[in-house]
């Protein structure tokens, strides 16, 4: 007789077995009671700090220009991947289709609706995973309780996408572990299909993907190998296609954001501050001692409603362990490439995924004081615990982003153009090229603004917060930074040593100057040095890579771009015009 397939065995719940149908349904109203409370909880806490941060302007923008029919770009005519989430980009561009909605609110609110999606896929996934008749908060009171969660739920950026992503991956992969002990049926490629668009939510996120895939082919390994090939190939069809369209189209291996940055470069001292600011904020070694005490206590048997199905012990340890191996990972490498500018914002992926097994646990007697333990401290940071600094930087250049444009802008949630409208600067400078009698460059020197008749089609405003200046300026307009996030001559340029992070290549304003044309006596640079970026961009090598993004995409660019991908990732000249013209020869 033939045996049926482990996909096909009927569901046997094993830790409901033997319970009276009456006490069956108090435990389920009270697994769902506190479901519904934490995600009623974490929404009303995100809602509460809605706002839209300058980056998430700047991949607003991006979408604008794609519904508009001038590609993915953040200016028209220039191909430049300013967004690092490639996939965030796209999602947000899918309501954008319809008339008469607003991209800036459809981001808040999706973002919001992933980051809770996200915790009760979590949730769920924990207690499926302890196999818990009843289930108390543990992990997730984390969650909730630590700001930087709230403010980057929404933001614009990819943060509730992450979320979203390590929730439901996750619990996919919990599914898997259920159907090997016979609890439930399913197929395998959901899992295969999410888990492979890690590098499209976010290139560093690939880590975390790899990993979580590793412990699926555990599980999944005496299926076959030729299964195990057919399953990698769902997962790797969707990124690998996006990385040949990526090389041909923008001329790069990575988003122009990963040069910006110099993504590769390892500053471990910033990293370490930026680190330690997360963890001395909000005295998250208290609560990473009571996650420990939970997950002692689940691992000596001691917090467990029951016993484990027979032979799959070691497989569940392997889901268990994943998402922590995972956040290691993820936490190691922001640590190595020196953090972020934002209080918070880039470590809040591993913090996650290290929560992922304790979110819940069975409610045990074992368990009760550990959780009591993080309750008291999620009391004490939801009214108490906040960084030391607000409307200035904080120490080692770290911002509490969300709060100073809100002080800065006397609103306590901007969200629209409108609300941008009041920033200092901007709205200045893209008045003076509006009034323009022809193609300008408007450029701040001294903290004023100086226009020169340019060279071209389209005026240019430069200014380093890309996102508001490029809300308040016409998609015609090209805005650009110092920074090399939309600018691909900053973002080939060599940094300022030791310089803030994500802000460290700072051009400039020759170079700008050079580019558009402008000649003679500017008033604040000297031709000089204007002449010396013109000679360095004059360069061969750099001529090529501004064809790469600049010449009108035929099938000839597209086939340059693709096979000088590499070589053109790589390249950099000085910061100093000067040097950069010299070593070329110029």
């Amino acid at each position: 007789m033939r045996s049926r397939s482990i996909d096909t065995v009927a569901p046997v719940h094993h830790a409901q077995v033997g319970l009276p149908p009456a006490r069956t349904i108090r435990l389920g109203l009270w697994n769902g009671a506190v479901l519904v409370l934490l995600l009623a909880v974490f929404a009303a806490l995100i809602w509460n700090r809605r706002w839209m941060s300058d980056d998430g302007l700047i991949v607003l923008r991006t979408v604008r220009n794609l519904l508009a029919g001038n590609g993915p770009v953040f200016n028209a005519g220039e191909r430049v991947e300013a967004n690092t989430s490639t996939l965030w980009t796209y999602l947000l561009a899918i309501p954008g289709l319809a008339p008469g909605i607003s991209l800036d609110w459809t981001a808040v609110v999706l973002g919001l609706v992933l980051s809770v999606a996200g915790l009760g896929f979590a949730v769920d996934a924990a207690r499926r995973l302890h196999r818990a008749r009843a289930i108390l908060p543990a992990g997730a009171l984390v969650v909730l309780a630590l700001p930087p969660f709230w403010d980057f739920g929404t933001s614009g950026l990819e943060t509730g996408l992450i979320t979203g992503w390590l929730g439901a991956s996750w619990w996919l992969l919990v599914r898997r572990l259920q159907v090997r002990r016979g609890e439930v049926t399913g197929r395998a490629w959901p899992f295969a299909l999410l888990v492979g668009l890690a590098p499209l939510v976010r290139p560093d996120l690939a880590l975390a993907g790899l990993v979580l895939a590793v412990a699926f082919v555990v599980l999944e390994w005496r299926r076959g190998v030729r299964r195990l090939l057919a399953l990698a190939g769902v997962a790797l069809v969707v990124p690998l296609g996006y990385e040949l369209f990526r090389m041909g189209y923008y001329g790069l291996l990575v988003p122009s954001t990963a040069l910006a940055k110099e993504a590769s470069d390892s500053r471990w001292d910033q990293g370490g501050w930026y680190l330690f600011d997360l963890l001395e904020t909000y005295e998250l070694w208290f609560a990473g001692a009571c996650a420990a005490l939970v997950a002692f206590a689940l691992l000596s048997r001691r917090g467990r409603t029951g016993p484990e199905p027979s032979g799959s012990r070691g497989a569940t340890a392997v889901v268990a362990v994943a998402p922590v191996v995972a956040a290691l990972l993820l936490g190691l490498y922001v640590t190595r490439v020196g953090g972020d500018f934002m209080h918070g914002r880039m470590l809040l992926p591993a913090l996650f995924s290290l929560l992922l097994p304790v979110m819940v646990v069975p409610a045990t007697r074992w368990a009760l004081v550990p959780v009591l333990g993080t309750l008291v401290w999620a009391a004490f940071c939801l009214t108490s615990l906040r960084p030391a600094y607000g409307e200035h930087l904080g120490p080692h250049w770290i911002a509490n982003e969300r709060l100073y444009y809100v002080l800065l802008l006397g609103n306590p949630h901007p969200v629209t153009a409108a609300d941008y409208s009041t920033h200092p600067m901007v709205g200045e400078g893209a008045a003076r090229l509006v009034a323009a009698p022809g193609p300008s460059l408007a450029i701040v020197g001294g903290g004023q603004w100086y226009v020169y008749p340019a060279a071209g089609e389209r005026s240019t405003l430069v200014w380093l917060n890309l996102g508001v200046a490029g809300e308040l300026a016409p998609l015609d307009v090209r805005v650009l930074d110092g920074v090399g996030l939309v600018n691909p001559v900053a973002g080939h340029a060599t940094g300022v040593p030791g310089g803030r992070i994500g802000h460290d290549k700072d051009l400039l304003p020759e170079w700008f100057l050079a580019d558009a044309g402008v000649r003679g006596d500017t008033g604040f640079v000297g031709p000089a040095f204007v002449d010396d970026a013109r000679r360095a961009l004059g360069c061969p090598a750099t001529r090529e890579m501004l064809a790469s993004y600049r010449d009108p995409l035929t099938a000839d660019r597209f086939r340059q771009n693709l096979s000088g991908a590499v070589e053109r990732t790589s390249y950099r000249y000085p910061r100093d015009a000067a040097a950069a013209a010299s070593r070329c020869g110029n």
